[in-house]
């Protein structure tokens, strides 16, 4: 009798095991959101920025949030060269199709050699409203097959390994997961920059990156890129 009750109690141990198993096989794994608060953390701000290629009036501090009008095409860069670091940025685009990036590991040679209209060479972490796949198609009659929307990291200029999924050229590395919000909404972006490597997290979850980068210091720069455009809770962390 003893033995019986030990042999049910035992199944049903295992019983209840393989449920909770196969439940937490189901579920989604949870999303994990760094906002950039804690030690070593700090903001960046207008002090921290200088206009590299743009017009006086295209990028506009207020009230701790970054607006650009998106004319011309350029970039504002940090005024120091960073090497391992890890940032977490909020952006939103105004109108639908908007374009825009935030470079990594930006060369100090092309900030200094690009014009207005052209842009630096570096680690592009694109910024690309949705709106942009049909508007492309429409102009161009063909689909857009080698971007997408929800956060290709590329070299442009330099090199980089990127991980997989590849974009057909295998240039860009695509994101394994569409979870970028369309204009007019916030959007989260955490990027890891260390020993050569790029990782991007978009809303909470990693998607897209690249290794072997070369160069693997320099600037950060913030993309004008033909449409208005607004950043805020820049804050960034320095890694050994």
């Amino acid at each position: 009798m003893n033995f019986a009750w030990k042999l049910t109690t035992l199944f049903c141990f295992l019983m209840l095991l393989g449920n909770a198993r196969a439940d937490e096989k189901d579920s989604p794994l949870p999303k994990v959101t760094i906002d950039g608060n804690g030690p070593g953390w700090v903001e960046l701000g207008d002090k921290d920025f200088t206009n590299n290629n743009c017009d006086d009036d295209t990028w506009t501090w207020k009230d701790g949030s970054l607006h650009c009008t998106g004319k011309p095409v350029g970039v504002i860069r940090s005024n120091k060269q960073y090497k391992n670091f890890e940032i977490v940025v909020q952006w939103k685009h105004l109108k639908s199709a908007g374009n825009s990036g935030v470079f990594v590991w930006t060369t100090e040679e092309s900030l200094k050699a690009v014009k207005k209209g052209q842009l630096p060479k570096g680690i592009e972490v694109q910024v690309l409203d949705h709106g942009y796949a049909e508007q492309y198609q429409k102009q161009t009659g063909k689909k857009g097959d080698w971007f997408t929307t929800n956060g290709d990291v590329f070299a442009v200029g330099v090199k980089m390994n990127p991980f997989p999924p590849l974009s057909p050229d295998k240039s860009r590395s695509f994101p394994r997961k569409d979870l970028a919000k369309g204009h007019g909404e916030w959007n989260h972006y955490y990027i890891r920059a260390i020993n050569g490597e790029v990782r991007l997290w978009v809303n909470g979850e990693e998607v897209s990156g690249g290794s072997g980068c070369e160069p693997a210091s320099g600037f950060l720069c913030l993309e004008s890129e033909g449409s208005p455009i607004e950043f805020k809770n820049i804050r960034i962390r320095e890694l050994p």
